[in-house]
Order: C-alpha cells, then structure tokens, then sequence
C-alpha cells in the first residue's frame, strides 16, 4: 500500500471516530445559542415597560437588548457563540488535505454562507441591501480563512489570534481622530447617541462610525448600489468585523482541541476554564485601563478576549453536565434546535411575524391576554418558540438535518 493510500485510510478512521465522539454538550450549546435568539419573541422589553416596578423584567429586557455600544449583554454573546462554534465544529470535521475539491469545497460553503445571510436581510427588510454585517455573512466571509488555520499547527494558531488583534487595536489607534467640529450627525450619529453613549479622548479611535472601520465600508458599500449614500450602519456595525471575528473562530479551534483530545475529562474541564479566566481578565483589565473598550459593534480586540471568554466558559458548562454528569434528558430539547441550527435561524429570520399573524386568526388573539395584558407579547413569544421546537422536533425524528 502506497503511503498516500495509506494516509487517506488513516485520515478517515480518523474522521469516522471523531464523527462517533460527536459530543452532545456541543450540539446543546449551538441549540441554547438559538433559542437566545428565538427568545426575542417574547418582546421582554414590551413586558418590562408594562411593568416598570418589576426588577425580573427589567433584567431580562437588559439581557436581551444589544449594548448601545460599550459593554456587553447576554443578546451580545450570541454572535460570539456563533462564531465560536463554528471552529469548534472544523475540529471534528476538518480534513488537512488540501485537494482542489476540499478548497472548492470550502469556497462553495463560503459563498452559501453570505448568499444565505444576505437574503435573509433582505427578507427582513423586504429589500436588497448591499451590505455584509450579519452574522452568517460574516461567518461567509471569514470561512476560507479559519478552515485553512485550523489545518495549521498550534503555535501557527496562536500566532495568528495575537497578530489579528494586535494588528486591528494598532490600526484603530495610528487612525486620526475625526476634528473636534466633525459633524457626527453626517455618519448617522445623532448628538442625543452621541451624549449618552459616546466615547471620548483616546476611547475616542473606536467611536461609533468614525472609526477606521465605518471609514472603510462609506468607501467599498458606495462602490455598490445604493439607494442613498451610505454613512454608517444605524448600530455601528462593519464589513471589516470579520478579521477579528477570525480570532473568536480560533479560540473555538484552540478549544475544540482540548475537547476532542486525549485528556481525562477533568483536566478538559480546568484547561477550558483556565484559559476563560485568563482571557477574560485581560479583556476586562484592557476596557477598564482605556486601552481598548469592549464594544461588540466593531468586534474590538478586548471584546474577542471578553466575549471569548464567555464561550468557554458556556462550553465548559454545557460539556460537564451533558456529557460527563449525563444529564442528557434535560439537554434534548436544545440537542434538537441544536442539529439543525440553519433551520432554526433561518425560523426565526423569516417567520416570527407569519407565525403571530396565523395564531390570532386561530385563535382569535384572545388567548394571549390568559395572564393579563402585560404579559401577552411573553405568552405569544412562547408559543411562537414551541412551534419552531416542534418543526425542528419533526425533522430531528425523520432525521434530517440541514446543513451547509
């Protein structure tokens, strides 16, 4: 047998025990990550406004709101978790070879994933933009290059993830700032934002739309079509997140070799928690100090370490409860959102406002109102939510499942 044979027959048994350890905790976390994002339906805010004295409520609405810009809320880990995931899962699937047909492969998945994330803007606001902030075109965009690093070795990885955040925190700093008469209200910041939210002095190089970032996409998006001039995106996203995105990708890869590796489970545990603390002080210490402010909106390098830092530690939890204490029952209804995570973004990109419109005519509206009006955008929120579990419970039972 030629030593090409055999390292094609090595790399499958390879593969085909590494699908077998295909860890629930794993398909878990990517469900609970979803139903973070169905759980928008249950318009908490709405609920929180209805009850101004409730502490619970206004929490929840907390969490389930995006920073205005610094900080971080429970909504802005799911992006994160997102990406995260996504080199975790390259781990159990990866395949080092670099055939024509694997790279066509990846470029192929690639293009889907901005296609995809594209048309389900464009269906949520009912017409075409030219513009690549979302989530899974961003994923698109990052894809060719986190496949071809997690084929490389560790010390590669490493270097890469410091590289790219080193790399971006210069850039923002060596950027001049806009002049103290810039007219911020011409890049869609109004001076109400600006007052309540904006940054000053040196946290100034990462202010909302004048960054070097939202410098760059006022240049490539008007290149586009454009139904207006383009000056910024209304919450300060950019095309160009996706570089540092590549480096909450890796700490998924970096991850997904100890979880998929030969230690004992104990010691996985303490290695993926020692590196969440570790990363997550020196996210906190580089906002606190002012040299870099955690802002989820432009992916900044202390939010990469921050909000890294958080996906550890969620797959850490998800790993020790579902696949070493067994809770397995408990953890199958995300295990379903889980395996088909595309469906169940897709279900609520496209069909929140279908679904509410189809069980008032039903129902006649009146159902929702069962614990008072205050809590009638909660009650529809859930039943909204038990419907998507049951289309994605459907296709769990006739095992399909849809990937890219």
């Amino acid at each position: 047998m030629s030593s090409a044979v055999r390292s094609a027959v090595t790399f499958s048994q390879q593969r085909e025990t590494r699908v077998a350890q295909r860890l629930a905790s794993v398909d878990a976390y990517r469900g609970f990550v979803m139903v973070l994002i169905w759980a928008e339906a249950l318009h908490s805010c709405a609920v929180s406004a209805a009850l101004p004295l409730s502490d619970f409520w206004g929490w929840i609405c907390h969490q389930q709101t995006h920073a205005a810009w610094t900080g971080t809320s429970l909504h802005d880990l799911i992006a994160p978790s997102f990406y995260f995931l996504v080199g975790l899962s390259l781990v159990l699937s990866h395949n080092s070879a670099r055939s024509p047909r694997s790279v066509r492969r990846v470029l192929t998945r690639a293009a889907l994933c901005i296609l995809l994330g594209m048309t389900l803007v464009a269906i949520n606001f009912r017409h075409w933009k030219w513009e690549f902030n979302d989530a899974v075109t961003q994923i698109g965009l990052a894809y060719p290059l986190i496949w071809w690093l997690a084929g490389r070795d560790k010390r590669s990885q490493y270097t890469a993830f410091g590289l790219i955040l080193v790399t971006f925190w210069v850039w923002f700093v060596l950027s001049p700032l806009p002049a103290s008469s810039f007219d911020y209200a011409s890049v869609g910041v109004p001076p109400q934002w600006l007052n309540q939210h904006g940054l000053s002095g040196f946290l100034a190089h990462w202010q909302k739309n004048s960054n070097p970032s939202s410098a760059f996409d006022r240049w490539f998006l008007n290149l586009l079509p454009q139904p207006a001039p383009y000056l910024g995106s209304p919450v300060g996203l950019t095309t160009l997140n996706f570089v540092p995105s590549i480096a909450t990708m890796l700490l998924g890869v970096l991850a997904g070799s100890v979880l998929y590796g030969p230690e004992v489970a104990k010691q996985k545990v303490l290695t993926i928690l020692k590196g969440a603390v570790t990363i997550g002080l020196i996210g906190w210490v580089l906002d606190r100090s002012g040299i870099c402010p955690i802002v989820k909106a432009i992916w900044t390098p202390s939010y990469v370490l921050f909000s890294g830092a958080w996906c550890l530690a969620f797959l850490a939890t998800f790993y020790v409860f579902v696949d070493i204490l067994l809770v397995r029952r408990a953890a199958f209804p995300l295990v379903v959102v889980g395996r088909n995570s595309i469906v169940a973004y897709c279900l609520a990109m496209i069909f929140p406002a279908v679904m509410f419109n189809s069980i008032r005519r039903v129902t006649g509206g009146g159902v929702f109102e069962v614990f008072g009006a205050a809590y009638t955008p909660a009650v529809y929120g859930c039943v909204v939510m038990l419907l998507y579990w049951s289309v994605l419970w459907s296709l769990h039972r006739r095992k399909i499942f849809i990937r890219i």
